[in-house]
């Protein structure tokens, strides 16, 4: 029996060892995301409920304006530590659209408790032409949406000129750099093929055309180099480096109520902190119950390494 306990537990120690998943590179080619130390992190891990109180401090004075938080209800905010009168407060700032009524039109009225959060936007359309084109995501499921869940929120919100440091931006430099160049050197090499092709046919054929020589577009040195579109902010961290959403986070743009210092990389790890509570609610649950589960299969693995041991101690 003591042999099984050992391997049990040498078991669970290695499981509880792992670290999260998550992928710790770049996404879409672009540089590393930022990799910070969260607390929901490990199979131990739980919520900062201090953080998530400051995160939906910045969802709703910052990120409300243009997204969506449909799959959360206010009463599901009893899980960052608010009372019921809180939560009723909270939802009452809010309007929400009800009916139909007995005339058979739809009315607003203050939330409830029991309504989700209501979205900035009537649909999608009118969300698109609020914000020149794009419509902005709805942040419920967002930081399990996207590769490096937390980290990716936090890389895109802290990912802005001015903000992003100066060893990432050289890592883009010398990415796109490197990119162009050998894009050059492709097309200078099927250039030297269709010349070739070109100095044999005009020999017969007076009217045929020369190749144009490709040019060569010289290194990525400033953020302007990467030709990004007029309608576009400059990001180090999403696809191509160029997001419709301007940026949203600024020094001091909430005021905490903690005393907190309102950084934008404090802002950014606390509302990157809710979304991931909001797009998985019951990871702390779910981890308990793991743990549970080990326990029990290491108990279970020796009684029945003892029961083995019963039934064939005659045989040996």
């Amino acid at each position: 029996m003591r042999k099984g306990l050992v391997f049990g537990l040498a078991a669970l120690a290695a499981i509880a060892s792992l670290p999260a998943a998550g992928p710790a590179g770049a996404a879409e080619g672009g540089p590393p995301l930022p990799q910070l130390e969260w607390s929901f992190d490990g199979p131990f891990g739980t919520y900062d409920r201090h953080a998530l109180q400051r995160g939906l401090q910045v969802y709703r004075e910052v990120c409300s304006v243009c997204h969506g938080l449909k799959y959360v209800a206010f009463r599901n905010l009893a899980d960052l530590g608010y009372n019921e009168d809180e939560l009723e407060a909270i939802a009452a700032e809010y309007l929400v659209t009800d009916g139909p009524n007995d005339e058979g039109d739809m009315f607003e009225r203050q939330g409830l408790p029991s309504d989700y959060f209501p979205s900035p936007f009537p649909n999608e359309k009118a969300a698109a032409a609020a914000n020149g084109g794009a419509a902005p995501p709805d942040l419920s499921l967002i930081a399990k949406a996207r590769p490096g869940g937390a980290d990716h929120t936090y890389a895109i919100l802290t990912g802005y000129e001015g903000v992003v440091s100066d060893a990432v931006l050289q890592w883009i430099f010398e990415h796109e750099t490197q990119k162009r160049e050998e894009a050059y050197k492709a097309a200078y090499a099927e250039y030297l093929e269709k010349l070739d092709v070109y100095e044999e046919k005009v020999k017969t054929d007076p009217s045929a055309r020369k190749p144009v020589e490709p040019e060569d577009p010289g290194p990525v040195e400033s953020i302007e180099d990467l030709g990004l579109a007029d309608t576009s902010n400059f990001n180090a961290y999403f696809p191509g480096y160029g997001i419709a959403m301007a940026q949203p986070l600024y020094e001091d743009s909430v005021e905490y109520a903690d005393g907190t210092p309102a950084t934008v990389e404090q802002m950014a790890s606390d509302v990157s902190h809710f979304l991931m509570w909001a797009a998985e609610p019951k990871l702390e649950d779910r981890k308990h119950t793991g743990i549970k589960v080990l326990i029990f299969l290491v108990v279970f693995t020796g009684v029945l390494y003892a029961a083995k041991r019963k039934v064939w101690k005659d045989v040996h």
